[in-house]
This record gives structure tokens, C-alpha cells and sequence, in this order.
């Protein structure tokens, strides 16, 4: 049984957190607007459409589709841990996931998703571009989501009103939704993590590569990954990408 925090550490800790979601929606905004401004370069430079070693990859959605969205687009931070991950680096310093990459986990995603009964994936997202479509997911699977602040010891406290036993869980950024990854990796439960060129993955056990601070980037992924899952449990469900759109 993991040791409760006293009332005091838990005021502490839900202070930090606080602090830590606040520093995430004011990094998306600028995030998002790099990589609207980046989206239409990408429409305009043909250079852009080297994301992936392979040419002919069989994706989900034509690779045009990921382009637009910026999907593709990284930071111009790279770990150690998402090199592996990425397909090159532009004049520009941003580096260049690979979508053929991004794709593939996808499909990984969906298949260890559709082995969880609906009910027992939680997904979160403390970042501003993420909780629609997040939220979305989550309704489409018929899963539980947490976004905006994720409230410390939902996963850890029994004590708490809030407090759920997932059995796995969706992040849509390792250091947005560090308090999530904290508890999940405390408790014992997979994660699953949308992660970005700046990303550590250690605590993560199945990352997908992509833009996680991109607006139209996540909400392609999330709607992606919603069809994939209900495809295997052969739910006979479609969405379409404006489903997964939040209106501005």
C-alpha cells in the first residue's frame, strides 16, 4: 500500500502541480502558434515532405494528411531517448519525427488498448491543445478521462473522492501530465505517451511519436488512435477528424 501523503505534503504537491500546469498552457499557446506558422510553410516548401525513410510506407491517412496537421513537426530539443524517433533535423533547427514511426505506434496503441476492457483506460491531458480531442477519445472507446489539472493521488489516495484503479494509462505529454505518469508508474499500471523530440520516455512504456503541443497534430492522433482501438474490437464505429476538432 503506497505511504499517504500528510495533509501538508499533499497541499505542497498540489501547489507544484498547479504551478507546473500553468507553465504547460502558456508553453501551448506559444507551442501551437509555432506550429500553425510551421504548418504553412510545410504548404508552401516541398522540402518538408521528407518525414520518413520510406517513401511507399503503407500508412493510415495519405502522409499529406500528417504534414498538414504537423505531425511531424518536433522541437528543436532532442533527447537521447526520442532519437530513435526522429528522421531528420530542418535548416531550422526543428526536428522532423518520423511519421512512418508515428504511424506504426499507433496501430501498436490501439492494439494493446483494445485488450482493456473500455472502462479501465484512463486518459489524461493537462495541456490546453489536448484536452478536447483527449476527452474525445476517451468518449469514443468508452474510456475515462482526467484533463485540465490532474488532481494528486487520484490514482495513489483511497481516501480521495476522485480516486479510480485504471488499468492503463493514456498521457498526452510525459512533463504536462508528470503527476499522472508519477501515480501510474507508482501504482504499477502501463503508459502509454505521446512524446515529442524534447521528451524523456523512461517512465513511458509505449511512446508514439508526434507533435504532442500542436492543436490539428493531436487532434489527428487521438482520432487516429479512437478508430484503430474500435476497429479491433470490431465496434463498427467511424469518426471523422471534425469530431475530433475543438472549435476556436
Amino acid at each position: 500500500m503506497p505511504k499517504r501523503p500528510t495533509a501538508d505534503e499533499a497541499a505542497a504537491e498540489a501547489a507544484a502541480d498547479d504551478e507546473a500546469a500553468e507553465t504547460a498552457d502558456a508553453a501551448d499557446a506559444a507551442a501551437d502558434g509555432d506550429a500553425e506558422a510551421d504548418e504553412a510553410e510545410d504548404e508552401e516548401s516541398p522540402f518538408d515532405d521528407d518525414v520518413m525513410p520510406d517513401d511507399e510506407a503503407d500508412l493510415l491517412i495519405p502522409v499529406e494528411d500528417y504534414l498538414s496537421a504537423g505531425v511531424h513537426i518536433g522541437t528543436q530539443q532532442k533527447t537521447n531517448d526520442m532519437e530513435r524517433f526522429i528522421h531528420r533535423v530542418r535548416d531550422d533547427g526543428l526536428y522532423v519525427l518520423d511519421v512512418s514511426q508515428t504511424d506504426s505506434r499507433i496501430r501498436t496503441a490501439a492494439d494493446l488498448l483494445s485488450n482493456y476492457s473500455p472502462e479501465q483506460v484512463l486518459v489524461t491531458s493537462s495541456r490546453q491543445y489536448g484536452r478536447f480531442p483527449a476527452e474525445k477519445f476517451a468518449e469514443a472507446i468508452g474510456a475515462r478521462a482526467r484533463t485540465g489539472r490532474f488532481i494528486p493521488g487520484t490514482l495513489t489516495n483511497p481516501d480521495y473522492e476522485g480516486y479510480i484503479e485504471p488499468d492503463v494509462v493514456v498521457v498526452t505529454d510525459p512533463i504536462g501530465d508528470a503527476q499522472a505518469v508519477k501515480e501510474a508508474i507508482t501504482v504499477g499500471i502501463p503508459v502509454v505517451a505521446m512524446c515529442d523530440s524534447n521528451n524523456q520516455v523512461s517512465n513511458v512504456d509505449l511512446v508514439v511519436p508526434t507533435n504532442n503541443k500542436g492543436r490539428r497534430a493531436l487532434s489527428v492522433v487521438y482520432w487516429l488512435l479512437a478508430n484503430e482501438t474500435l476497429d479491433r474490437r470490431n465496434a463498427g464505429t467511424v469518426y471523422e477528424l471534425d469530431d475530433f476538432e475543438d472549435a476556436l
